[in-house]
């Protein structure tokens, strides 16, 4: 078990664990972006959301609820950004899927999930939906 994320949700390695059942581990983050800055890690070794199945991110999510809810009622913030960063060009550095909650305050100086990109596509709408959907 070579994976980082691996050995903090099962335990292996130490970590700030602020919730846990048998499919998460919900540690804060060493890099924290904001109070309560946390990362949902399944207990699986899986890279990312494509290689879980339905039900497991079902349960995964359910972890992240449940985290969102506790960091809710702990710390009071605003407002939340949960995002997932998946694959290299999008920022994820450890190849297992992780969940980042932030919770949000006002003048916390973070911007939206729009904020993150800034390409908007050349075609229109409707030739990239039949791209997608043919």
């Amino acid at each position: 078990m070579d994976c980082l994320f691996c050995q903090i949700a099962n335990r292996k390695k130490s970590a700030h664990v602020i919730y846990e059942d048998d499919a998460v581990a919900a540690v804060l983050d060493v890099f924290p972006r904001a109070v309560g800055h946390t990362l949902v890690l399944p207990k699986k070794h899986k890279e990312t959301i494509l290689n879980f199945s339905g039900e497991e991110l079902g349960r995964i999510f359910d972890g992240v609820r449940k985290t969102t809810e506790l960091l809710k009622s702990k710390l009071n913030p605003e407002g939340f950004t949960i995002g997932i960063n998946h694959g290299k060009v999008s920022g994820q550095s450890i190849d297992h899927l992780h969940i980042h909650i932030l919770p949000r305050f006002a003048d916390d100086g973070g911007g939206s999930i729009h904020s993150v990109v800034d390409c908007p596509p050349k075609e229109s709408l409707e030739e990239i939906k039949n791209k997608i959907i043919s």
